[in-house]
């Protein structure tokens, strides 16, 4: 059964003035199904073909370097989508919002973490929020399409959110000005739908 490219929640335009239409366009339509089409073709014909994408990630490291980068693609933006938001809860609350205040000391210093970390990230990647084996919050980044659940990750965990920083995520609107990117794009990160994935993680 094919890996399919899962319709966006909503409208192109629906992010804007924080995210342009064009990007979303191009970003979802074009990247995303290049990821899609490129894991489906290197994994025909193989019987792992019909496995969870998450079992596949666990153990990417014996596949080819297709399914990594292919695989991460479409598991990373298929997350990035469901986190973002029109109708954003842009603060935490509940056991989501009392974990951030118990390890970074604050809501804003979470996020001050989480810009750094893709500020800083070298090149594409993306900077992630993920709970760890230990059950605790970390905020840490992965270059190109890499993520937490991988085996080949410095930093292992389940991904609750996910900023992409690769340019074809903003460059249309903020050209090279990464740093405004990540600024903006906590007014449309929807804490509501962070706080459900945190809970899930923590089952």
């Amino acid at each position: 059964m094919a890996f399919t490219l899962p319709a966006l929640p909503y409208a192109f335009d629906a992010l804007e003035p924080y995210i342009d239409k064009a990007t979303m366009e191009i970003h979802h339509d074009k990247h995303h199904q290049a990821y899609v089409d490129g894991l489906n073709k290197a994994l025909d014909g193989k019987e792992d073909a019909n496995l969870p994408l998450e079992e596949i990630l666990a153990k990417v490291s014996t596949y080819p370097v297709a399914v990594r980068n292919n695989g991460g693609g479409h598991y990373n933006h298929s997350l990035f989508w469901t986190i973002l938001s029109p109708k954003a809860q842009t603060t935490p609350d509940g056991d989501l919002a009392a974990a951030i205040d118990e390890t970074f000391g604050s809501f804003d210093e979470l996020k001050k973490k989480l810009k750094e970390a893709g500020a800083t990230r070298f090149g594409s990647g993306w900077s992630w929020l993920l709970v760890d084996e230990a059950g605790k919050l970390v905020v840490t980044s992965t270059p190109n399409q890499d993520n937490p659940l991988m085996d080949v990750a410095e930093v292992k965990g389940t991904p609750i959110l996910g900023i992409d920083v690769w340019e074809h995520a903003y460059y249309l609107k903020y050209q090279n000005k990464r740093p405004a990117y990540l600024d903006e794009i906590f007014n449309v990160i929807c804490w509501g739908a962070v706080g459900k994935r945190y809970a899930e993680a923590k089952k």
